[in-house]
């Protein structure tokens, strides 16, 4: 290559090609790497050069070069592109490779306006210094290359319009652990911050885009859920609106329920007017989520929950469908539809359900979440009461509409809101759960608003983290990450702010928190175990009894410190009932592993003490996260050993973590028979998990003689799901056919229908 060759530098000026600095810094990327080329990475590299290049697109033709050659074969190429990727951004962030003192660069970004100011106002110099000396910068080293385009993309401080980068990873992790602490008393707050700053930043703790892309900043919004209920009101419909529109600029996912609002061509003002229904109300939801962009961090995302009885379900469950006109199809907003025991006895008896519009049929709507043989009470006399209008049709016809568009969209997805009811934290009789979000693992009470500053409505916000569970040696290695997440999550309920009135009392009454896992396929190939032939039963109930045991001590720990949470006693904690006394008994049909820890001393010490907050676990997609912590997402299985996953960045390939070691171990999404092992699984984990499970059905159509996934098999793995107990279905997967036939390497697109990972974790 021509070494006379210039390139253009920052400042415009113009000087020759420097090969050699390149090439060492290839070598030093490349040291201690296993197969990876520094020849084959130089020659990609240069044949995309040209006379007058930018220094800036050198760095990013290097990189690239590298990401290209990540394979099954060479998988450090990975780490190769990630260490160059590092050596770019610090290089924009400081001006060079060497990071600056810890108490210089919040300075700095505090003057900016970029970090909060009370960062220095909170923390002495002295403070800060200590904190700088705990920070080590070589764990940068350890990211794969689509971690570290994931944290220049989401997370590091920036200027979105100019991509200028502030930041680099480790002051990420150390500031959020400083201002997660910072209200702790000075004598022990600076081993708290380490602590927490050791566990994230090892990737022990795995944190959601909200707080890694928001505390340290002057936005103080780092809730990932948000609940918002809707009356049968035009007050309460205007103010769900303005709470949507709130709460989408501050980067959270929105869960709406809707369920309320009674049906097309019911009176109004005494028979004035005929209402106009649910869907133009549902569409002026669509444009509040719509109208913000969440800070160029990602678009806003909500899920629209309604109950599978209401009047206009068979016009409901369509509104995603491709086909049909604008009028009559609300396509940008996802649907969660609410079922419970009734319904599907229906089903299985092959009788009918009515359809009622929920206005017509008092106390109807409240009792099917609050008292299951209440509702089959009122539901069976408003089906005999002729002056009600109703419709009936036939159980499995409504049933099978519903799952083919789940089908064909992915998108419709399941509440069995008895499950969240009777196998849940809270009192359904005082605090019932009517909702989900748009991840289906928030399980939390609300009450509708009837105007945006009306404190009597409860809007539930849900902060999340997860523990790695590849990352851990031992079950008894959860106590200590379970303490620290639980206070981290808990002092960041008084942390941040909140917009709104029936936001802020909710929150600091029932403290809610959902802390969740993520590696778990990982976490079973290194036990040699799999997801879909039983034999991961037992290890998962073992892990998912530890883990809440955990959570559960540590929030009781709190309390014993700083007393409960103020509505405890709307708890079903307060009554000294756990989930393992309420989750469903067909579980022990599949797995009879025993109770191995202190049940009975925790019961005993939380009804003295209490509980610092009404719920602790939920278990999340944890998407954009897991790719930070060189994970496998949440509880999934992975689709390939190499998974090439199309972003705004370009193609993202992130391997497997023990890829060497464990590439024999892994069973993959598509080699998996059927969903009866997975949902096993998840029937397990729910036991323990107090809120509900992101969790996932998965279909290969060619599996089947038509090419066709017959609709008795949907319907059998629906009915499955809930006679084990699981509360919550999320997405349906189909396999295309086209992009992971190959079972080293998936291709699947970013999907931002989680808000992006509002709820990704």
């Amino acid at each position: 290559m021509n070494s006379n060759m210039t390139v253009t530098k920052r400042s415009g000026e113009r000087e020759n090609i420097d090969l050699d600095k390149i090439h060492r810094v290839i070598t030093w990327a490349a040291d201690g790497l296993a197969n990876v080329s520094v020849s084959e990475v130089e020659l990609r590299a240069h044949l995309q050069f040209y006379d007058g290049i930018p220094t800036e697109i050198i760095h990013e033709t290097i990189i690239k070069a590298a990401a290209d050659l990540i394979s099954p074969d060479a998988p450090d190429y990975q780490f190769l592109a990630a260490r160059l990727a590092i050596f770019h951004l610090r290089k924009k962030a400081f001006g060079q490779f060497e990071p600056p003192k810890l108490a210089e660069h919040v300075s700095k970004l505090v003057e900016m306006g970029k970090y909060d100011r009370h960062i220095l106002e909170d923390y002495s110099l002295e403070e800060l210094d200590l904190m700088d000396s705990y920070i080590d910068h070589w764990r940068d080293m350890t990211f794969s290359y689509a971690a570290v385009k994931q944290l220049e993309g989401k997370y590091l401080v920036q200027n979105r319009v100019t991509h200028e980068v502030y930041e680099s990873a480790q002051f990420l992790y150390m500031l959020v652990a400083a201002c997660l602490f910072s209200g702790y008393p000075r004598h022990n707050r600076l081993q708290y911050i380490k602590d927490f700053y050791d566990a994230v930043s090892t990737f022990k703790i795995s944190l959601p885009t909200p707080i890694m892309s928001g505390v340290r900043t002057p936005t103080r919004q780092f809730s990932s859920c948000v609940l918002i209920e809707c009356g049968d009101s035009l007050d309460s419909i205007n103010a769900t609106s303005s709470a949507i529109v709130k709460y989408v600029s501050q980067r959270a996912g929105i869960g709406i329920n809707a369920g309320r609002i009674r049906a097309l061509g019911s009176p109004i003002r005494g028979g004035e007017a005929f209402h106009t229904g649910c869907i133009p109300f549902f569409k002026h939801f669509q444009t509040a989520v719509k109208s913000c962009s969440q800070g160029g961090v990602r678009g806003g995302a909500a899920t629209l929950f309604y109950p599978l009885w209401h009047l206009e379900v068979e016009s409901l469950l369509v509104l995603k469908n491709n086909r049909g006109v604008e009028d009559n199809r609300i396509r940008h907003l996802d649907y969660g539809v609410q079922i419970n025991k009734l319904m599907y006895q229906r089903l299985i008896k092959g009788e009918n359900i009515t359809l009622f519009s929920p206005s017509d049929v008092p106390g109807l709507y409240d009792a099917f979440f609050a008292d299951q043989d209440e509702f089959e009470r009122l539901y069976v006399k408003y089906e005999q009461d002729d002056t009600i209008r109703k419709r009936s049709l036939r159980a499995v016809e409504l049933f099978s509409l519903m799952m083919q568009e789940r089908a064909s969209t992915g998108r419709i997805y399941i509440q069995n809101v008895d499950h969240c009811n009777t196998h849940s934290p809270f009192d359904p009789h005082v605090a019932p759960v009517r909702q989900s979000n748009l991840c289906l693992e928030i399980a939390l009470p609300t009450k509708p608003l009837n105007d945006v500053n009306d404190a009597n409505g409860e809007i539930a916000l849900c902060t999340l983290s997860a523990l790695n569970l590849g990352a851990i040696e031992n079950l008894e290695e959860m106590e200590k990450l379970a303490d620290l997440a639980v206070r981290a999550l808990d002092n960041l309920l008084d942390y941040q702010d909140y917009p709104i009135p029936a936001a802020r009392s909710a929150s600091m009454n029932r403290r809610t928190l959902g802390i969740g896992v993520i590696n778990f396929a990982n976490y079973l190939a290194k036990h040699g175990v799999k997801y879909s032939d039983g034999s991961a039963n037992a290890l998962t109930h073992r892990t998912f009894e530890a883990f809440q045991y955990y959570l559960l001590k540590a929030s009781m720990v709190l309390a014993k410190e700083k007393g409960a949470c103020p509505l405890f006693n709307e708890t079903t904690y307060a009554q000294g009932i756990l989930p393992v006394d309420t989750y469903k008994r067909d579980l022990d049909k599949i797995c009879s592993e025993p109770l191995h820890l202190d049940w009975e001393q925790l019961r005993a010490d939380i009804k003295q003490y209490g509980l610092r907050n009404s719920t602790l676990s939920a278990l999340m997609p944890s998407e954009t996260s897991s790719q930070i912590s060189n994970a496998t997402n949440g509880i999934e299985p992975p689709r390939g050993l190499i998974s090439v996953k199309a972003s705004k960045d370009g193609q993202l390939k992130q391997v497997v973590p023990d890829y060497e070691k464990l590439k024999h171990k892994y069973e993959l999404l598509w080699q998996m028979p059927s969903n009866d092992g997975y949902l096993q699984l998840v029937g397990i984990m729910q036991k323990f998990i107090d809120q509900s499970i992101s969790a996932n059905t998965n279909y290969d159509p060619s599996k089947y003689d038509s090419g066709k996934v017959p609709m008795q098999t949907l319907l059998k793995d629906l009915l499955t799901a809930y006679k084990l107990g699981v509360k919550t279905l999320y997405y349906h997967n189909t396999r295309d056919g086209a992009s992971d036939r190959h079972d080293d390497l998936s291709v699947e697109k970013e999907d931002d229908g989680c808000a992006g990972g509002a709820c990704k974790i």
